[in-house]
């Protein structure tokens, strides 16, 4: 499992665009540009505890998104397979091995 931050970060990559611009932003400032609670409050006028709540919020959506449509678990299957099938063309492995693991990229799609 990824870290929180790293996790919130692919999430966001994700799904931002069904996030409001509010939410958006907060997200933004909080998780990528590494703003803390108070500095987000002030740049929005806004007490502490709504930023908080806000982001707490959204993060709760961005997960629910993931457990509907789940391209986060696709996605970290998708270079777990691009990672052996290097491996596998680096190691000279035999077609077939190679095949398989073009198959399995195939099948997530």
């Amino acid at each position: 499992m990824l870290d929180k931050t790293l996790r919130m970060n692919y999430l966001f990559d994700f799904y931002q665009s069904l996030l409001t611009p509010k939410q958006r932003k907060y997200m933004s400032l909080y998780y990528l540009d590494d703003f803390s609670l108070g500095e987000i409050a002030e740049e929005f006028e806004v007490s502490r505890q709504a930023v908080y709540d806000n982001i707490k919020r959204t993060e709760a959506m961005l997960e629910e998104y993931e457990e509907k449509l789940s391209l986060l678990v696709r996605f970290e299957e998708r270079q777990q397979i691009l990672n052996h099938l290097r491996t596998a063309i680096q190691s000279n492995a035999a077609p077939e091995e190679i095949i398989e693991h073009i198959q399995s990229l195939e099948k997530l799609d």
